[in-house]
């Protein structure tokens, strides 16, 4: 999506790339040294004022930039902020080591992967191995899971116990006492276990489905 801010961000990088000011751009451009300014991005009402097609081609001519040049300036702006996240093997993630006790990721003994921002900084990736959570999960996705995200019932959840086994299913039903955990494979049984055997739940909120 085109913003007004992704525009004139692109206009400006344009002019700075060229070792150049917004003015001085729109002078070699021959238009009016103040057709890039700042103060004329914004009417005195408040509406948004947009460059002109033509003062875009005046500038790119004038520089000697293609229309694609331009065009990669404005998609950077709209590109997401990206983050490395730590990867692990959904088997690995069992054993000892890989989480500390809040059940976020710790230790030495991931990968990485670089994804879009998440709002948990504590988010994982596990890559799902076999066909046991099939057909929701196949050998080879990879899933994104936030320990601190709120679950409620009928999120698809990762489920560390405290022996070490993990377990990505539904929740169907928690109560003080009990989780109930609806399987994602029907071919495999559901789970009802006691709070106290819970290390850590987080709610998967991604999949590379």
């Amino acid at each position: 999506m085109l913003t007004h801010q992704h525009i004139w961000t692109a206009l400006d990088q344009l002019a700075e790339h060229y070792s150049l000011s917004p003015s001085a751009l729109a002078k070699k451009a021959g238009l009016d040294s103040t057709t890039f300014n700042k103060s004329k991005r914004t009417s005195l009402d408040g509406r948004l004022r947009w460059p002109s097609t033509e003062s875009i081609a005046k500038a790119l001519e004038a520089t000697g930039a293609t229309l694609d040049d331009f065009l990669r300036l404005v998609a950077k702006q709209g590109a997401a902020p990206r983050q490395t996240m730590p990867l692990i093997g959904f088997a690995q993630a069992g054993s000892g080591g890989f989480f500390d006790d809040g059940g976020f990721p710790a230790g030495t003994g991931w990968d990485e992967i670089v994804f879009p921002n998440v709002a948990d900084e504590h988010a994982y990736a596990l890559e799902i191995a076999g066909e046991s959570m099939l057909p929701v999960y196949r050998d080879g996705d990879i899933i994104i899971v936030s320990p601190t995200a709120s679950v409620r019932r009928g999120d698809r959840v990762v489920v560390r116990t405290t022996e070490g086994e993990v377990l990505a299913k539904e929740l169907r039903r928690q109560t003080s006492k009990l989780i109930e955990l609806r399987s994602l494979n029907p071919a495999h049984e559901d789970r009802i276990l006691p709070v106290e055997s819970i290390a850590t739940m987080g709610r998967i909120i991604w999949s590379s489905q």
